[in-house]
């Protein structure tokens, strides 16, 4: 665990990406694999269900540094981080014991989960008596489930990249799946990221359910007049809409399928309809493309979906009212063959005939949208919202399947529709995360229930949001936030309703969940309305009307 806990502190005190890079392949370098395992797992992202209920482990720790409620709960309110408060308040420990971060994940940290409370008590403040301080930040990190430092993904694959000698687009695949919430990552499992780049350690069949890493899309941002210019002439691209479903690929090989989110995790057992369909495709099939709630032969909102997600068990009735397929728009092997190299009109021609020679009704092809011009084009965009689409999707005909957000080999387009916006009140504030662990960055937002007029209206709030302002003006909203406090939640503060908003997002749906009786998707900060009174401030009336429209 030192090495590990000295590697994070390097991390987390340096903003050069050339020194973050040294800094991991040194670890690499030096690293049994059976810790690098577990290192990459959560320097990628990785994170295991939680191990210790949160109220439990805070009283575990105000006992241990023998402090009164209220002072544990002021010490938290002034460090802001749960992990960062007890790692300072605890005692120093009785003997330390050096452990490698391996035997600390699985002989003592994994065990804990579903331990009764006495006897998690008793495991935490043993594992705490032989902690060394210097290891106290890192173990709480990872006990809490709010491991988080300055490193991408990429970051992790370049440096495995770097120490293997291996292509970083190999490495890439080989690490889809391997963050997965219930993985347990092992020396073996390091060893092959890390294998020399050869056919034994890189063919198709030795992948089992692993996906392909997804190839993402650049923002297209930019006037109608300069697309014949910067991108070329629209007869250069495939056109489809673009979906607002989860991102998915679906995997036939060894007689099983996986179906894997973009974020790396396995929901196979959440969309059985879509097992059972990908059960009949032909063996080494990976289909890419959205998993939708589809009625009516159209695709739902979002929120349908959420309906599902969020569900542990998926009863017939659930299965009926809220059916889901597969959206697919590319073909990235087929009977074992991986098709990504070849140019995007070509696996577009294979994926058509494969729909066409399986009909089912889980299984649907993504339209391609006809237009003549970038014009032409633009007109139709417009009806995005009226279809249930976050706008286009533009693909070099030429394009290869390429790794991650990248133009090397091609490159997609995604052309979205302009945001829906509302001006609303900051009501709620809570401390934000990392290096914006000590300002007040994430934020509650209401519209009014009522007209100005209306002598007894209330602000009700409707969505949360923590992107889109810059350092300098969350700072400035901070010191609002600290003159303007009602009262203290733990770390969220109530404040006097004094500033307003312009919040935008991608999408507006019913919600019985929320009080105000709608959930938008999305939401981040467009800018600060300074120039706005309160009074002034949107209302439930106009979140209905922008309802109205999006049906």
């Amino acid at each position: 665990m030192k090495a590990f806990a000295d590697l994070y502190r390097a991390l987390d005190a340096s903003t050069a990406s050339s020194a973050k890079q040294a800094a991991l392949q040194r670890y690499l370098h030096a690293a049994p694999s059976r810790d690098a395992a577990w290192a990459v797992y959560f320097l990628a992202g990785g994170k295991p269900r939680q191990l210790v209920p949160t109220s439990l482990l805070r009283e575990q720790a105000r006992l241990a540094a023998e402090l009164p409620e209220w002072l544990f709960d002021e010490s938290y309110e002034a460090v802001g981080d749960l992990a960062e408060t007890i790692s300072l308040l605890l005692p120093d420990p009785d003997e330390t014991l050096e452990l490698p971060l391996s035997e600390w994940m699985e002989q003592h940290l994994l065990p804990l989960r579903g331990q009764a409370p006495e006897e998690l008590a008793r495991l935490l403040q043993n594992q705490w008596r032989t902690l060394a301080a210097a290891q106290r930040l890192v173990y709480f990190k990872l006990i809490t489930g709010a491991f988080r430092v300055g490193v991408s993904r990429l970051q992790v694959t370049q440096a495995l990249a770097g120490v293997s000698g291996v292509d970083a687009k190999v490495v890439a695949q080989r690490l889809m799946g391997y963050t997965h919430i219930g993985a347990r990552p092992s020396a073996e499992d390091y060893d092959a990221l890390v294998a020399p780049d050869d056919a034994a350690s890189t063919g198709t069949g030795s992948h089992g359910g692993q996906p392909y890493p997804f190839f993402l899309a650049h923002p297209l941002n930019l006037p109608l007049a300069q697309f014949d210019a910067t991108i070329g002439p629209a007869n250069g691209w495939l056109f489809e809409w673009k979906w607002d479903g989860i991102r998915a690929q679906l995997v036939k090989r060894d007689g099983q399928v996986w179906i894997w989110s973009r974020g790396e995790e396995l929901v196979s057992e959440r969309f059985p309809e879509l097992q059972t369909m990908g059960a009949g495709l032909a063996e080494g099939t990976v289909l890419d493309g959205e998993i939708l709630i589809w009625r009516d032969g159209r695709a739902q909102p979002f929120a349908e979906l959420q309906q599902r997600i969020g569900r542990k068990t998926l009863s017939p009735k659930l299965l009926r009212e809220l059916p889901v397929v597969l959206c697919v728009y590319d073909l990235l092997e087929q009977e074992g063959e991986d098709l990504r190299g070849l140019p995007q009109h070509a696996r577009r021609t294979r994926l058509e005939q494969l729909v066409a020679s399986f009909p089912h009704p889980q299984l649907q092809l993504s339209p391609l949208v006809k237009g003549g011009d970038w014009a032409d084009l633009a007109r139709q965009r417009e009806q995005s919202r009226a279809l249930g689409v976050e706008g286009m999707m533009l693909k070099r005909l030429d394009a290869q399947y390429g790794v991650g957000r990248t133009k090397d080999v091609g490159v997609w387009w995604k052309w979205k529709i302009d945001p829906l916006s509302v001006d609303a009140v900051l009501i709620y504030a809570q401390r934000g995360h990392g290096r914006r662990a000590s300002l007040y960055s994430d934020y509650t937002f209401a519209v009014w229930n009522g007209a100005q007029d209306d002598p007894v209206r209330q602000l009700v709030p409707f969505a949360k949001a923590y992107s889109g302002l810059t350092d300098e003006e969350i700072r400035a909203v901070d010191a609002v936030i600290r003159k303007t406090t009602l009262e203290t939640f733990g770390p969220v503060r109530s404040v006097t309703p004094t500033m307003v908003f312009e919040l935008g997002f991608e999408g507006i749906a019913k919600s019985s969940r929320h009080k105000s009786g709608i959930a938008v998707r999305f939401p981040r900060m467009l800018r600060r309305r300074e120039d706005k009174p309160v009074e002034e401030a949107d209302t439930l009336a106009s979140l209905r009307a922008l309802l109205q429209e999006a049906e």
